[in-house]
């Protein structure tokens, strides 16, 4: 699988995507996208636009001059087919990647060197020269303070409605068990009651044969 690279801005073209000018002498130029054809026709310069490669090697953003960028470089030289040697290119190019991305994050680190000495410069200057954005600080740090506190007081006042709610269903379940107790009560009294009646009711049954 080859991938090829943007003329324009420098993105990989990947198989089956982006799209390919043939020129009339038969030049071709591949591009990633529809931006990059439509630069490209327009005749723009790509170190002049931000978001291009070009413009960052230029500006010094990325790494331009370094040995392990010449081997990436396309050579149109035949070459036999020889199976160890593939599996050495194989290893080499995982190796020369490993280097170039470690020197890539040295180079930035190397750049962005010193940037917050400079910016905390930049703010105590702004803050000397305007002053009233001092107080305008404040006072936004004074609203956001009473937001602050007036939410906890809101939730405070939520909790203790929650308790005493949670308190008055307890009672009233506390209190229809103890009646649930007295009614239970009731009917097992009325319950050992009954048969006494019953066998008051036959004794006198009883009786009333006998006197007859």
């Amino acid at each position: 699988m080859r991938v090829y690279a943007c003329h324009f801005c420098s993105s990989p073209v990947y198989p089956g995507h982006g799209m390919m000018f043939v020129r009339n002498d038969a030049k071709e130029f591949r591009f990633c996208r529809s931006k990059c054809h439509k630069a490209f026709k327009q005749r723009r310069n790509p170190r002049k636009l931000r978001w291009t490669k070009a413009f960052r090697k230029a500006a010094g953003k990325e790494l331009a001059v370094d040995s392990t960028l010449t081997f990436a470089q396309r050579r149109n030289v035949p070459v036999r087919y020889n199976r160890d040697l593939v599996a050495t290119t194989l290893k080499a190019m995982g190796r020369i990647e490993e280097i170039r991305q470690k020197r890539e994050r040295a180079f930035y680190k190397n750049r962005m060197k010193g940037n917050k000495e400079r910016q905390l410069a930049l703010d105590k200057k702004l803050v000397e020269n305007n002053p009233e954005l001092l107080k305008m600080r404040e006072v936004e740090l004074r609203i956001k303070s009473e937001k602050e506190a007036a939410k906890l007081a809101k939730k405070a006042a939520e909790d203790a409605e929650m308790d005493v709610s949670e308190g008055e269903e307890e009672e009233e379940e506390e209190q229809d068990v103890e009646d649930m107790d007295l009614s239970e009560e009731e009917e097992s009294e009325d319950e050992e009651e009954a048969p006494k009646q019953k066998i008051m009711l036959r004794s006198k049954a009883r009786k009333s044969k006998v006197k007859f």
